[in-house]
């Protein structure tokens, strides 16, 4: 029973700030409005925004970033010819890093497929690399001996956990909703042209003219009163 006046007052809120926004919209005029539709579909011509720009640059930073400090590893144990033929040739669960790299390369193609070529509008696909990620570092660590071979047996699966739930979050709190209020600003500001394109030019005040009284309604009304 305690949460209904809350509730009440979190609606009254919500439809207050958009009857709000709308009145703003309505008060501005058609040339104002067409200009806003021009701006939000010069958006939309651009193909991505730019917060999920962002985002796509950040997952290639995560890439390269995983990609540097392998290579930085290979050279620090014996030279790179020599590890990355151990690593990769004669690849051992236990004691490569190439499969954290390869895990780099997974979350790459994934989310530049899903969220800069399908352009999608849902969280599933990060959910899938994070969960990938998450769940093979994490057997892994427990798993293998990469604590033994020096400071790259921490550095490399925290850093590609830590950039895998980053990507997770970014996306989640930035990037999908900034769209979708994006997407409802246009909505509201194309409705708001559509109705204003119906209203005539303007009214005036000969319009709401009224005429005189009579003499004999003053009269009615006097004796009304008294």
């Amino acid at each position: 029973m305690n949460h209904l006046p809350e509730d009440m007052e979190n609606a009254l809120t919500g439809s207050q700030s958009s009857h709000a926004s709308l009145r703003n919209i309505h008060s501005i005029n058609p040339t104002q409005l067409m200009a806003r539709i021009e701006s939000y579909e010069g958006r939309e011509k651009k193909g991505i925004s730019d917060v999920r720009r962002t985002f796509c640059l950040f997952v290639t930073f995560d890439l390269l970033f995983v990609t540097l400090l392998w290579i930085i590893e290979l050279n620090v144990n014996g030279g790179i010819e020599n590890t990355l033929e151990k690593e990769v040739m004669q690849y051992d669960y236990y004691s490569s890093y190439f499969d954290i790299f390869l895990l780099a390369v997974f979350r790459f193609k994934v989310l530049i497929l899903a969220y800069a070529v399908c352009r999608l509008r849902h969280w599933w696909a990060i959910a899938l690399t994070t969960a990938v990620t998450s769940a093979f570092l994490l057997a892994k660590v427990i798993l293998s001996k990469l604590f033994s071979q020096g400071a790259f047996g921490y550095v490399l699966p925290i850093i590609s956990f830590i950039l895998a739930w980053i990507e997770t979050w970014f996306l989640d709190f930035k990037v999908l909703p900034q769209e979708a209020e994006e997407e409802n600003r246009l909505l509201i500001v194309q409705d708001a042209s559509e109705r204003a394109a119906l209203i005539p030019g303007g009214l005036s005040d000969g319009q709401f003219y009224s005429p005189p009284e009579s003499e004999a309604e003053s009269k009615t009304k006097q004796k009304g009163r008294k």
